[in-house]
């Protein structure tokens, strides 16, 4: 079967495609013959040894998949040959995966694979941020940053699925505009805006009671800035780059939390809690409540396009690789 792998530390170029063995399942595993696997920022950074998570070479990118079951191994109980499944599954960008049938969910009917490939890692993201950790309630203001990329569309989605009033907050109007597409009330151009100005000002000075950070820098401090008594700021990535340090004073003038997100964490601890989360969004991806927007499909062998794409940031939504 074919591979995409990372044989030593590198930019998307460093990638090749190559034969390897095809695997069994063991005990408690679903092997899966895959047909769409999803990229995200972090598999950027983990090819270049940049990421939290270091996997031993070689491997393959890509952590969320869509396929149909090849074949299950001793003791699988909720799955058999020939179901559709989707999973957040380290290494999908290959042909066949065997995984934990704990980390499966079976595709609804009506849901492509293209979407069911879309949903785990943003959209699980984005709602354990916003539901678990920055436990935001109909009728608050989210503030998204970076509302156009992966995650941040899919908190700007899942925010007015909640009842929030959204503000966008992204680095042009184009992606402002499709942000406002996605469901959000209203936008801020932190390039040529004053963020924190702004978002006082679109609050009518109360502050913004959940601000939902993946972009870092210096963009960071500004929206803390914006904070409402007892706000909540979700700390989720740093695609800018930098790792902001914010004035602890911050919290403390504002009683604020500073509320940490590791999604991936968060799937191993509390795996019965995950698959909640994924089955309410699974639910709302079957009845179109949930609309997730791909941005792009590239073949596995243009898997260096594909993230040259996403570290550009010129992505509004998702870009999936199509393997089978």
């Amino acid at each position: 079967m074919k591979a995409l792998l990372s044989k030593e530390p590198g930019p998307p170029s460093t990638l090749v495609v190559e034969d390897i063995d095809k695997p069994a399942p063991r005990k408690g595993e679903v092997l899966i013959k895959v047909n769409i696997a999803a990229l995200n920022f972090f598999d950027c950074l983990i090819i270049e040894d940049k990421y939290q998570i270091k996997p031993p070479r070689p491997f393959s990118i890509s952590s969320e998949l869509s396929g149909v079951v090849d074949s299950v191994g001793e003791g699988v109980t909720r799955f058999k040959a020939g179901d559709r499944v989707c999973g957040y599954v380290q290494g999908s960008a290959r042909e066949f995966v065997a995984a934990p049938e704990i980390v499966l969910s079976h595709i609804p009917d009506g849901v492509s694979d293209e979407q069911a490939a879309c949903i785990m890692v943003t959209y699980g993201t984005s709602y354990h941020a916003l539901k678990d950790r920055g436990e935001l309630k109909a009728g608050e203001t989210l503030a998204v940053l970076g509302a156009s990329g992966g995650v941040g569309q899919a908190a700007v989605e899942l925010g007015k699925i909640m009842g929030a009033h959204v503000i966008a907050c992204a680095s042009t109007d184009d992606k402002l505009d499709f942000a406002r597409q996605c469901g959000a009330d209203e936008g801020v151009n932190y390039t040529n805006e004053d963020l924190k100005e702004q978002l006082k000002k679109r609050t009518g000075g109360k502050g913004v009671d959940v601000i939902y950070d993946p972009v870092g820098g210096d963009f960071s401090e500004a929206a803390f800035r914006s904070i409402a008594w007892e706000g909540r700021f979700l700390v989720i990535g740093f695609a800018s780059g930098p790792i902001p340090k914010i004035p602890l004073n911050l919290a403390l003038l504002k009683g604020a939390d500073l509320r940490g997100v590791f999604w991936g964490t968060f799937t191993m601890r509390d795996p019965d809690g995950n698959r909640q989360n994924i089955d309410d969004l699974l639910g709302w991806l079957a009845d179109g409540t949930l609309k997730p927007h791909v941005d792009s499909v590239f073949p596995m062998e243009k898997a260096e396009a594909a993230l040259n794409k996403i570290a550009a940031r010129d992505v509004k939504g998702k870009v999936l690789l199509k393997i089978s």
